[in-house]
């Protein structure tokens, strides 16, 4: 019992040196309004909440946050190959990548991928 104690209070004191270390040696010495702000979508939290928000940043976030979902489903994909029947892995995988891709070109083709 004496050792564990030991041990944790060792590994303790280590990690608070090497914690205060890296904050006396960090190169953040300038303290900049943006990074230290709460919010990094683009406005400032402090101005006025009416000020007209741009479509176009919302559009980019929720097509990110679709496709990012849809990378999730994709994954399960490749550890199910041996548990089921190999045709029909591939025609269910090549079917949801084949929507992927329509869904893609759909939002290509309607501008919603250029910043401009």
């Amino acid at each position: 019992m004496l050792t564990l104690s030991i041990i944790s209070l060792l590994t303790l004191t280590i990690a608070l040196i090497v914690m205060f270390l890296a904050s006396i040696l960090s190169k953040k010495t300038i303290l900049d309004r943006e990074k230290n702000s709460p919010y990094e979508c683009g406005f400032d939290p402090k101005s006025s909440a009416r000020l007209p928000f741009s479509l176009r940043f919302f559009l980019i976030a929720v097509i990110f946050l679709i496709f990012d979902v849809e990378i999730t489903l994709l994954l399960p994909i490749a550890s199910i190959l041996t548990l089921t029947n190999t045709f029909s892995w591939l025609l269910t995988s090549i079917l949801f990548l084949i929507i992927l891709l329509l869904g893609l070109y759909y939002e290509w083709k309607q501008g919603a991928l250029e910043w401009s």
